[in-house]
């Protein structure tokens, strides 16, 4: 059935394409959490266990959002990790295992570097896709980054 909530079948196909990339990033450093969670090791081993574990739970949580706007704009999904890696401007380290310090690092980076991304989304989706709705989405999702960076961020200042 043809969706009809005031978006064009070409806004309606840009913001599904655009929210892959989103879900691409979100895969990508969800992957990379888990990892850092499971080798996280030295003096404050569980502290960074366990907020590892509550930003992959966060990430696991947008990921599914991010799916069901897909479909809410009527398109389906991408899920392999080949379309993941394809479209995900966030990259792995295959073979690294770093010290704890390195893995904030790291993390804050990426969070940073998807924080840029989705501003930049944001506007897109609202100007040219003419999205409201995947705007706001956008921007709560931009908020959350925007909090995780803080806290990443934190233990290393």
């Amino acid at each position: 059935m043809k969706i009809n909530i005031g978006l064009s079948e070409k806004n309606l196909k840009n913001s599904a394409e655009q929210l892959s990339g989103v879900l691409a990033n979100e895969m990508t450093l969800y992957i990379k959490t888990r990892k850092f969670h499971w080798n996280v090791s030295g003096e404050s081993f569980m502290e960074l266990h366990k907020l590892f574990e509550a930003q992959y739970t966060q990430l696991e949580e947008s990921i599914d959002e991010i799916a069901e706007r897909i479909g809410k704009l009527g398109h389906k999904t991408i899920g392999t990790m080949q379309e993941f890696s394809k479209l995900s401007s966030i990259k792995e380290s295959p073979g690294k295992y770093a010290s704890s310090k390195d893995l904030l690092v790291e993390l804050l980076k990426d969070h940073e570097t998807v924080i840029v991304m989705l501003r930049k989304d944001v506007d897109e989706a609202g100007e040219k896709n003419k999205d409201a709705g995947t705007a706001d989405f956008l921007t709560g999702l931009m908020e959350q980054h925007e909090t995780i960076a803080w806290t990443l961020r934190r233990y290393l200042h």
